[in-house]
């Protein structure tokens, strides 16, 4: 990155800022509305808030937005190790921030209740749809390797120039559709880090595997694909 790392972590912060903000955000304001966007809703706006910060930052900080992003990338030999405490940090910054507008705006309508509110990760109990910690754990394992994997192959030299944004919004959106009624879908530490902070209790104390199992996955998806793109 020829940017100073100051400049990037900004472009870090911004761009998790939205991520949460449009994605979560999304969750807790639209998706239960009368006329209300659903999971298919919700799951777009995911995809759609990394598609347009990849063209809005991609050239600045390469646009992760997404500490198991950054692992990834590091495992794949794409990334600087001594950048990504920086990064992740950044991120994990702008994901409170955002996770702090939602509670201000949500909490103006009268009912708000920020233990059930926030768009957290859960399992077992705290998952929307009842899924044990052993589902949770292997959705979100499976689901960042595959993720890291369409990223790097997306961002490839090799790879058709100019469309990367569109297939990573788009995987984003699939990994929603296919695991919000598992755990909500994290596959970003950064993103189950500022909504639990808010709701606290078992948010926080479910946090752990959505940190756990993203850069496990990362660590997977990372190595599967420098394996696979390594030429003879």
């Amino acid at each position: 990155m020829s940017m100073p790392l100051g400049k990037r972590m900004g472009a870090e912060l911004i761009g998790t800022f939205w991520l949460v903000l449009g994605g979560c955000g999304s969750a807790v304001l639209a998706a239960s509305f009368p006329t209300g966007i659903g999971l298919v809703g919700v799951a777009l706006a995911f995809g759609l808030t990394v598609l347009t910060m990849a063209f809005a930052i991609g050239h600045i900080s390469g646009c992760h937005l997404n500490p198991a992003v950054s692992v990834g990338l590091v495992v794949g030999g794409r990334f600087p190790v001594k950048d990504l405490v920086p990064y992740i940090i950044a991120q994990v910054v702008g994901a409170i921030l955002a996770a702090a507008v939602i509670y201000f705006i949500a909490s103006g309508k009268a009912g708000f209740e920020v233990a059930s509110g926030m768009a957290s990760n859960g399992y077992a109990e705290h998952s929307p749809d009842g899924y044990s910690l052993a589902a949770g754990f292997a959705s979100e394992v499976v689901m960042t390797a595959m993720f890291i994997l369409i990223i790097m192959g997306a961002t490839d030299s090799r790879a058709p120039a100019g469309f990367a944004p569109i297939a990573i919004g788009l995987a984003l959106t699939l990994i929603h559709l296919i695991s919000i009624p598992i755990t909500n879908t994290s596959v970003n530490p950064a993103r189950s880090t500022g909504p639990a902070l808010f709701v606290g209790g078992w948010a926080l104390q479910q946090l752990w595997l959505f940190w756990v199992a993203p850069l496990i996955g990362a660590v997977i998806g990372g190595a599967l694909y420098k394996g696979l793109a390594r030429e003879p």
